[in-house]
């Protein structure tokens, strides 16, 4: 899409970008990836222009990802069946094999290829690596559901400091080797608190937290853990957006500085709440000042 926009008003834009871009430079930004952002084709073009751009203007990008549908889609393949409890996929041996297979083999190498056609330099790796993501079982009655017990940030560090930017898909492991399907908005937090990220960006399929989830004009643009305590209470934070939102508060309970909710069925959504006033989604900080 072409826009009919003069040379002075591109160097305006970039100009208003600037003290964005300086404030990131050499800061860790990690991106949970999901949704129609990651489903849909166009948008992932757009995700990925985003990602690449940012690495290089010198932020420390870091991509983690889920891939709950393409599991589905991969699981009906084979004649398997997915079971929920309370949102949660209950996963046997061999789903916990073909979720590896899914997010650490296709998605994950699928990412990278993109990004690399963008001109960005990434490398991928899965929560099995140098036991980047260790886990133990959640509930017996899920299965192969992991809780995370420790996150070795060493495996992302070392990427970062090589000029990559680290694909992690979310599959962890425990001592004896047996592999966990982990949630990526749990993953991303403790991910992003480990690092001491700068902020982590959840992307999702709504414009971020809603005072009437029907009014998409009633969008809170920034609240701090005292205000997500009395949102909760108040039942505006309510169905699927209760973990979502608990993910954030772990994050920044966890070290993180900021954390966006935020609509990835918005083109470059990603520059749009980094580098621009707008903003493109709900800010979740440690504390507002009064």
């Amino acid at each position: 899409m072409s826009l009919n926009i003069t040379n002075a008003q591109r160097a305006e834009v970039l100009t208003q970008a600037l003290p964005y871009i300086q404030k990131y430079n050499g800061k860790i930004l990690v991106i949970k990836y999901g949704g129609n952002a990651m489903i849909n084709d166009e948008l992932k073009q757009y995700v990925m222009e985003d990602i690449v751009l940012m690495h290089l203007i010198g932020v420390k990008v870091v991509l983690v990802h889920g891939g709950g549908p393409e599991i589905t889609e991969m699981l009906n393949k084979v004649g398997k069946k997915s079971e929920f409890v309370n949102g949660l996929r209950v996963t046997d041996k061999e789903t916990a094999e073909i979720a590896l297979m899914v997010l650490a083999g296709k998605i994950n190498k699928g990412l990278v290829g993109l990004l690399e056609a963008k001109g960005g330099k990434a490398m991928g790796i899965s929560g099995l690596d140098g036991k980047l993501i260790e886990a133990e079982m959640k509930d017996k009655a899920l299965g192969y559901v992991g809780r995370i017990t420790k996150v070795n940030i060493d495996p992302i560090v070392d990427l970062l400091e090589k000029g990559y930017i680290p694909v992690v898909s979310t599959v962890g492991c425990d001592n004896e080797g047996n592999v966990y399907n982990i949630n990526a908005d749990t993953a991303a937090s403790y991910i992003a608190g480990a690092l001491e990220a700068e902020s982590l960006i959840a992307m999702t399929d709504i414009a971020g937290i809603l005072r009437d989830k029907d009014d998409p004009s009633s969008l809170i643009p920034e609240i701090d853990l005292e205000d997500a305590k009395r949102l909760f209470d108040e039942g505006i934070i309510s169905g699927g957006m209760i973990p979502k939102v608990e993910c954030c508060i772990e994050a920044i309970e966890r070290g993180v500085k900021k954390v966006f909710i935020m609509d990835g069925r918005i083109p470059h959504s990603i520059l749009i709440e980094t580098l621009t006033d707008e903003g493109a989604g709900t800010m979740v900080i440690k504390e507002r000042k009064k």
